[in-house]
């Protein structure tokens, strides 16, 4: 007796490139897939749109799934997550329901190289250079250089180390804090601990690579940003929730600080009025990263085998 098949859904599949980042041929004959390339917010048109399904694959915290929404959704079974841990997921919830949570390999690499592409956009005014040239113009204002200035990072970890090294090629000063920052690490970098006062005061550039926690949830605020230089850059490829995300918009607005590029956000998508969205020295980007053809490829080919590992397992 050949075994029914299943009903897999794959959310926020935004650029329709799911199914072909990966060879799903392997669940061929053993699921039927539906892929949704819009985000659903709507918390009753999502349970909705999800009844159905049996498996579920979330890319990151695009759709989080609430206790409320496993709850309401009986047939769910597995919960495919990409990267290696997804804060989104209620495990608890999960686990009292009997379904599995599963992840994949991730990679620091893309949030690294885009990093600096934030980093160096922001300095050299490439968004509003390119804009200008677009509606038929030409230069438009004047960059900043980074060898000589000081790179400040908040969190010296997986990747605020390789973020280190390369801003120290670039001929920056860099220094860092964090919570559990240790002399010993930062000296191993050739990285220079700070405290946070001195981290927010001496910093040109400060881009911030700390996991989102209790702890660091709300980490810059207002006063923080007041510590800033007027002249100095921040840049968030981490998670929006770390900054107090009214209070740098005002920094931004009254100009008391010079610029921000922003990638993560307290709600997502951002919502279409956002002051992000228009104000003049900020560098917006949604939330990309970690999107990469690669990275793409590794989540949804693990994604793939953690499927059909499932599968299998259910026979036994």
């Amino acid at each position: 007796m050949s075994e029914a098949r299943i009903r897999i859904a794959v959310l926020d599949d935004y650029q329709q490139v799911a199914m072909r980042s990966a060879d799903w041929s392997p669940l061929d004959g053993r699921a039927d897939i539906t892929v949704f390339h819009d985000h659903e917010a709507d918390h009753e048109a999502l349970v909705q749109r999800l009844q159905p399904f049996d498996a579920i694959c979330v890319m990151r915290e695009r759709t989080p799934m609430t206790a409320a929404l496993i709850a309401a959704l009986p047939r769910l079974r597995l919960i495919a997550s990409t990267g290696r841990g997804n804060a989104s997921i209620d495990l608890d919830a999960a686990a009292a329901r009997g379904v599995e949570v599963v992840h994949t390999n991730y990679a620091s690499t893309p949030t690294i190289e885009f990093t600096w592409a934030a980093i160096l956009g922001l300095m050299r005014g490439i968004a509003t250079e390119a804009a200008s040239v677009r509606a038929g113009g030409w230069q438009v204002g004047l960059g900043s250089e980074l060898r000589g200035k000081t790179l400040g990072i908040l969190g010296l970890g997986r990747i605020g180390s390789k973020v280190a090294r390369i801003g120290q090629a670039f001929g920056m000063q860099v220094i860092a804090w964090s919570q559990n920052l240790e002399e010993e690490a930062a000296s191993a970098l050739g990285v220079r601990r700070v405290s946070k006062h001195e981290l927010l005061a001496h910093s040109d550039v400060l881009t911030i690579h700390v996991r989102l926690s209790e702890r660091t949830q709300g980490l810059i605020g207002a006063a923080d940003l007041a510590a800033m230089k007027p002249t100095a850059r921040l840049v968030n490829s981490s998670r929006g929730p770390i900054v107090d995300e009214a209070a740098l918009v005002e920094a931004l607005r009254s100009e008391r600080l010079a610029g921000a590029a922003v990638d993560v956000f307290d709600e997502e998508p951002l919502p279409d009025d956002h002051p992000f969205r228009t104000l003049p020295n900020v560098l917006a980007t949604p939330h990309i990263g970690y999107v990469t053809e690669e990275m793409y490829r590794t989540f949804y080919g693990d994604t793939v085998r953690n499927l059909v590992d499932w599968l299998d397992r259910q026979r036994t």
